[in-house]
């Protein structure tokens, strides 16, 4: 039997609010001497909201975000995000409709194949003043060449049950590390409101049943999977994965993000799936 102590964390504000009320003057020869003179323009709506990257596009070319990369700003102007791939930090002031992005420290996991290449254009193109423009859920931020250009999309924080998780990384003592390669985006599981459990290991499909209360999750009796075998990374990822599931595991919800720790601090994270791709 499988008990989870749960540690919920409380989600980012789903709604947009306005990072500070500086705002910025509009110029004039004389106050007044023009429609609006005087007047201070709002800032964009930014803060409060878990900003999911769609497409990042540098020097004319478009790269399309893998799921999961997103960024959240704080009232603050505190800001954390992810690539993808690894996390990362930034503080961000607003002013009128310039939004500056100083970018700060991250994990250093390694990203293969898509996931590395979104980084890289990621981390050319979210820095410094970028032009914004809200419109409904959609941001986009532009550089003043206007050559780079990011597109993203506000989200709604995912809940435990129903949700499709994706594990990305593995963790160890509070340090994110890499899945094995190959096995990238294979993991997958969803904790259904009658208390089920039902995914995929890496490689192996499984089920499992559960019960789910405020504070703890317990899977009842063993876990049934199928028996295919795999190629090395997936059936590597799936050796951990249940190794990790034969114990209690603690777990923090954080808007989109679910970390599942065990006592010595091993355990693995997940992101979840956007609804458009969630199956499991």
């Amino acid at each position: 039997m499988l008990k989870t102590r749960t540690t919920a964390a409380t989600a980012v504000l789903a709604s947009l609010v306005v990072l500070s009320a500086c705002g910025t003057q509009k110029s004039g020869s004389d106050p007044g001497s023009e429609p609006g003179a005087g007047s201070v323009a709002p800032d964009v709506p930014v803060a409060g909201a878990h900003w999911a990257f769609d497409t990042v596009t540098v020097a004319g070319k478009e790269t399309r975000a893998p799921d999961g990369a997103h960024i959240a700003i704080a009232a603050d102007g505190k800001a954390s995000g992810n690539s993808g791939c690894n996390g990362f930090g930034a503080e961000v002031s607003v002013r009128g409709d310039t939004v500056t992005v100083k970018q700060g420290q991250g994990t250093e996991m390694a990203c293969p194949g898509e996931r590395g290449a979104f980084e890289a254009v990621l981390q050319k193109a979210l820095t410094g003043a970028l032009k914004a423009r809200v419109d409904g859920d959609r941001l986009t931020l532009t550089s003043p060449d206007g050559k780079n250009v990011l597109a993203l999309t506000s989200e709604p924080a995912a809940p435990l049950n129903g949700t499709t998780w994706t594990v990305d990384s593995l963790v160890s003592d509070g340090t994110a590390a890499s899945l094995p390669q190959g096995s990238e985006g294979k993991a997958t599981f969803v904790i259904d409101k009658e208390g089920r459990v039902r995914g995929n290991l890496g490689c192996n499909r499984f089920t499992a049943t559960a019960k789910v209360t405020a504070e703890t999750l317990t899977v009842t009796g063993p876990v049934a999977t199928t028996r295919m075998i795999c190629s090395g990374p997936q059936m590597e990822l799936e050796t951990k994965l249940y190794e990790l599931l034969d114990g209690p595991l603690s777990y923090e919800l954080r808007h989109r993000t679910l970390t599942l720790t065990g006592a010595d601090g091993q355990g693995f994270a997940a992101t979840a799936k956007p609804a458009a791709s969630a199956t499991p």
